[in-house]
């Protein structure tokens, strides 16, 4: 595999085109806000700049690899000549539908076609296509290219040599493939999002205020960020649409999304994209405060 092809510009979009780039891959980052795509390479180059900054890059090594990205807005010519497919767009089943139809019509027939999903099924997504034994999941943590760890989901019809390409793939990345298969939230965040709803529903009982909740999990639990900034960092849409897909797929009310969570989400309030969540990011990321309405 050569050249990659990367839909969607946004947080993990440019994140995975970075981390492909970065290891010698030529890739098409695809997005049809032309907009979107320039702040994509701005984000790219100012986390770029960062590694050198740390040592880890070299400034030849950063004009390499945004010499290795090519920013498109339109979709057939992006994946044409792609051996693999990423696609990064909002967790919204009926928009990944409509794209992985048009990538089975436009890609090559031999090119793989992953999804970066948090917890659609891969199996309905390649139930799209003419190809279910080459569409799998490739979920990537945020952020991309700091993050070891792919969770790659098979679904009902992957085939065993996708898997094995895609796993082999990740390796070379430099990161630590995980397979696991396709049910709802696969295996991170069907663990990860009933703990983050359960600590909502701990602020909501008024059990704890959020500080304290962090500061619980931090220390007690060694975790290196607290459950409510971590759902802040996510996006709480991302966390109640993923927990909306854990309640309709398993039919259990234990991943009944917390009412707290889906009044912020009513209200705007998302997180740190938003600039209020359960924090204050109105003074940047670094001197986030609780938010008011928790105080």
């Amino acid at each position: 595999m050569k050249n990659i092809t990367v839909i969607g510009s946004g947080t993990m979009g440019n994140g995975i085109a970075h981390t492909f780039a970065q290891f010698g891959y030529q890739v098409n980052l695809v997005d049809i806000n032309i907009d979107a795509l320039g702040r994509a390479i701005a984000t790219i180059t100012k986390n770029l700049e960062r590694q050198i900054t740390k040592g880890t890059l070299t400034e030849e090594e950063k004009n390499t690899t945004l010499a290795n990205i090519t920013t498109i807005t339109d979709l057939q010519a992006g994946v044409e000549n792609a051996d693999l497919i990423v696609e990064a767009a909002t967790e919204n089943i009926e928009l990944k539908l409509k794209i992985f139809k048009d990538l089975d019509q436009f890609a090559k027939p031999e090119a793989i076609l992953a999804s970066n999903t948090s917890s659609i099924s891969i199996t309905q997504i390649a139930s799209v296509t003419n190809r279910g034994d080459k569409v799998i999941g490739m979920h990537f943590m945020n952020p991309v290219p700091v993050m070891k760890l792919v969770e790659v989901i098979r679904g009902y019809a992957t085939s065993d040599e996708t898997t094995h390409q895609v796993m082999e793939l990740s390796k070379k990345l430099d990161k630590t493939p995980v397979e696991v298969n396709d049910y709802p939230g696969f295996v991170a965040n069907r663990i990860l999002m009933p703990m983050i709803n359960e600590a909502i529903y701990t602020l909501f009982e008024g059990v704890a205020g959020v500080n304290e909740i962090d500061t619980v999990m931090k220390l007690g639990m060694a975790h290196p960020m607290g459950p409510l900034q971590l759902a802040d960092f996510i996006g709480l849409d991302v966390c109640l649409a993923i927990l909306n897909v854990l309640h309709q797929g398993f039919g259990n009310p234990k991943y009944a999304p917390c009412p707290l969570l889906v009044n912020m989400v009513m209200a705007g309030k998302k997180g740190v994209k938003s600039g209020e969540g359960f924090y204050d990011y109105s003074n940047g990321v670094k001197e986030a405060k609780v938010a008011t309405k928790f105080n």
